[in-house]
Parts: structure tokens; C-alpha cells; sequence
């Protein structure tokens, strides 16, 4: 079964090697057909602690890490800004 691979902002970085990641998607109302957003916060496994807050990651589902923590940080250029 595939990794679900998602993109987002980061919220937090307050966590020793954990950022917060808020991804956001658009879905459509079932009774109005009307565009909406919905907005959900994940928590991220990052090791180097190289993400700050502002910053636009990619997240892949992983084995658990810790108790809240089910997604790892993508190291790529794309994700990182470069």
C-alpha cells in the first residue's frame, strides 16, 4: 500500500526534532456544490531540525515515531526552498 505523501506550512517548530504541519484541501459541500476548505495539523518527525515556521514541506507517512507522530519530513530540494 502506497505512502500518503502530503504538502503543507509549517505551524510550529517548538519540538525538539518535531514540527507541526498544517495541510490544507479543498472538498466539496454535499448539499450546496460549493468549494470549501478544510485544514488539518500534522505532526512531523525532523531530526536535523532544519524547518522553521513559514516554511512549505512535503510529509510521508511513516511507522510511528511517538505517540502523535505518524509522518516524517521529506529532504528534498523542492521541500526545503532551494
Amino acid at each position: 500500500m502506497p505512502r500518503r505523501v502530503l504538502q503543507g506550512t509549517v505551524v510550529s517548530d517548538k519540538g525538539d526534532k518535531t514540527v507541526v504541519v498544517n495541510v490544507q484541501r479543498r472538498v466539496m459541500h454535499p448539499l450546496y456544490k460549493k468549494f470549501i476548505t478544510r485544514s488539518k495539523r500534522f505532526s512531523a518527525h525532523d531530526p536535523e531540525n532544519r524547518f522553521k515556521q513559514g516554511d512549505t514541506v512535503r510529509i510521508i507517512e511513516c511507522a510511528p515515531v511517538s505517540k502523535n507522530k505518524r509522518f516524517a519530513v521529506v529532504y528534498d530540494d523542492v521541500a526545503a526552498g532551494a
